[in-house]
């Protein structure tokens, strides 16, 4: 990802395979909760923040990851809302949108770009 130069502060989560393929973990980075998603088999890894604005709760980390059209989501647990992996905007309400981090694979471990 070319913005991921720009980055100063990467983040060590987990191992990527800490993570089962199409779930999602809650990690604490800087000062903030980020929902990391691992995404089928490969290096498909997404982070977005885990704060849910449309139930005020910290639950997209358990959220169902799917897809609509060719957007990767994930379905907040709570009321269902769908939330694009790689933008983090909330595909129903978007002024409830959240936070997309930048995230890469290196050495077998996720990193997290801290903001």
């Amino acid at each position: 990802m070319d913005g991921d130069r720009n980055v100063s502060t990467w983040v060590p989560v987990c191992a990527v395979e800490d993570i089962v393929p199409n779930t999602g973990v809650c990690a604490l980075v800087g000062e903030e909760a980020v929902a990391v998603f691992r995404v089928g088999t490969g290096e498909g890894i997404f982070a977005i923040s885990n704060y849910d604005p449309n139930s005020e709760a910290s639950v997209l980390s358990r959220g169902l990851i799917g897809s609509l059209g060719d957007r990767v989501v994930v379905a907040s647990p709570i009321y269902k809302h769908h939330f694009d992996l790689k933008t983090g905007e909330c595909l129903e309400a978007p002024e409830h949108s959240v936070r997309a981090y930048p995230a890469r694979i290196e050495n077998g471990q996720i990193l997290v770009a801290a903001h």
